[in-house]
């Protein structure tokens, strides 16, 4: 199994995190994770993600503060041709 990657952006200055962020995203590969570690709730950078990769993150909290936050944040594998859900 791989080591999770963790990117602690709290001693980065604010206008440097996002970018950050969505680069570690962005070198994930298919079913990979990464888990985030915040200094106050990244809300706003859920809305983000919503916004521009709809339906292709995953984010779960893994910790909500008061001091820390730890939110897991993946990019799902992508399906087999004929894989369907199931409803």
């Amino acid at each position: 199994m791989a080591e999770i990657q963790i990117l602690d952006v709290r001693a980065l200055i604010p206008a440097e995190r996002h970018r950050r962020i969505f680069a570690t995203y962005e070198a994930l590969a298919g079913g990979g994770i990464f888990v985030l570690v915040n200094d106050h709730d990244p809300k706003p950078l859920y809305y983000q993600f919503d916004a521009e990769h709809h339906g292709a993150f995953t984010w779960r909290y893994l910790e909500q503060g008061p001091e820390v936050w730890r939110v897991e944040i993946g990019r799902p594998a992508p399906q087999a041709p004929g894989d369907r859900a199931i409803r």
